[in-house]
C-alpha cells in the first residue's frame, strides 16, 4: 500500500487540518507566506485593540478632569457673584466677613478637587504630573493626556479676601484658565474619539479581509481534500486491477 501512501500525503500537509481549523494556517507547511501574512494581520489586528484599551482609558481620563473642572467653574463663579455683592459700599464689616466666611468654604472646595480628582491614582489637577502618554495601535502611535493645575496657588486666589481692597478680575484670570483647560481637553478628547474611531474601522477591515482570506484557504482545502481522494481512488483502482492481472498470470502458470 505504499504507493497509495504516496498519492494521499502531501508533504507534512493536510487539507484536512485547514477545514477542521476554520481556514486558519497552523503551520508554515500550509502556506509560508500566507502564514506570514495572517501573524502580521493578527498582530495589526491585537495591537489596535490593544490601543483602543488605551484610548479607552485616556478618555475616562479626559471626562474625569472635565467633570472635575465643571464643579471648580461653578465654585469660582459663586465666588464672583459673592465678590459683586461684596463691592457695595453700604454694607458693614460683618457682612463682609460674612460673604467672605462663604467665599472660603468654596475655596476649600476648588482645593478639595484639585487634591482628590485622580484615575488610577495619579492626581489630575493638582500639579503633580506631567502629561500622559498612551500608546495607540502596535506602531508606536501615542496619544496625549494633559494634567493640570487647578490648586488656588495655581489660580492666583489663594489670598483672594473681600475683607478689604481686592480686584475682582482675579476671579475672572481663574475662570479664564480653567476655561482654556477645559478647551484643551476638549480637544483632546476630540483627538481619542478620532484615533478611537480609526482603530475600530482599521479592525474591522483587517478582520474582514482575514476572514475572506480564510474562507479562500478553505475552499483551497476542500479542492485539494476531493482532489486527494480522487487520486487516491484512481490509485486503489489500479492496485485493485494490478493485483487481478497477477492472480490471472498466476493462474495461468499453474494451468
Amino acid at each position: 500500500m505504499s504507493s497509495i501512501s504516496s498519492v494521499s500525503g502531501y508533504g507534512s500537509y493536510s487539507p484536512y487540518s485547514t477545514i477542521a481549523a476554520g481556514g486558519t494556517y497552523q503551520s508554515a507547511s500550509q502556506g509560508a507566506s500566507e502564514l506570514a501574512i495572517q501573524e502580521k494581520t493578527k498582530s495589526q489586528v491585537n495591537g489596535l485593540d490593544a490601543g483602543s484599551e488605551n484610548l479607552t482609558s485616556a478618555k475616562s481620563v479626559l471626562n474625569i478632569e472635565d467633570g472635575a473642572m465643571d464643579g471648580i467653574t461653578d465654585y469660582l463663579q459663586s465666588i464672583r457673584e459673592l465678590s459683586l455683592q461684596a463691592m457695595n459700599g453700604t454694607l458693614s464689616d460683618d457682612d463682609k466677613q460674612a460673604i467672605q466666611n462663604q467665599i472660603e468654604q468654596y475655596k476649600q472646595g476648588i482645593e478639595d478637587i484639585a487634591g482628590s480628582t485622580q484615575y488610577n491614582e495619579k492626581n489630575l489637577l493638582d500639579g503633580s504630573n506631567g502629561d500622559l502618554k498612551v500608546a495607540t495601535d502596535n506602531n508606536g502611535s501615542e496619544a496625549t493626556v494633559s494634567t493640570y493645575n487647578s490648586t488656588l496657588e495655581a489660580l492666583g486666589i489663594a489670598d483672594y479676601d473681600v475683607t478689604g481692597d481686592f480686584d475682582i478680575s482675579a476671579i475672572d484670570s481663574a475662570l479664564e484658565k480653567v476655561s482654556s483647560s477645559r478647551s484643551n481637553v476638549g480637544a483632546q478628547t476630540n483627538g481619542v474619539d478620532y484615533a478611537l474611531s480609526y482603530n475600530s474601522h482599521a479592525a474591522l477591515e483587517l478582520n474582514g479581509y482575514q476572514m475572506d482570506k480564510e474562507e479562500d484557504n478553505s475552499v483551497k482545502a476542500y479542492q485539494q481534500l476531493k482532489t486527494q481522494q480522487a487520486l487516491d481512488s484512481y490509485q486503489m483502482t489500479l492496485q485493485k486491477r494490478q493485483m487481478e492481472d497477477n492472480e490471472r498470470q498466476n493462474l495461468m502458470l499453474f494451468a
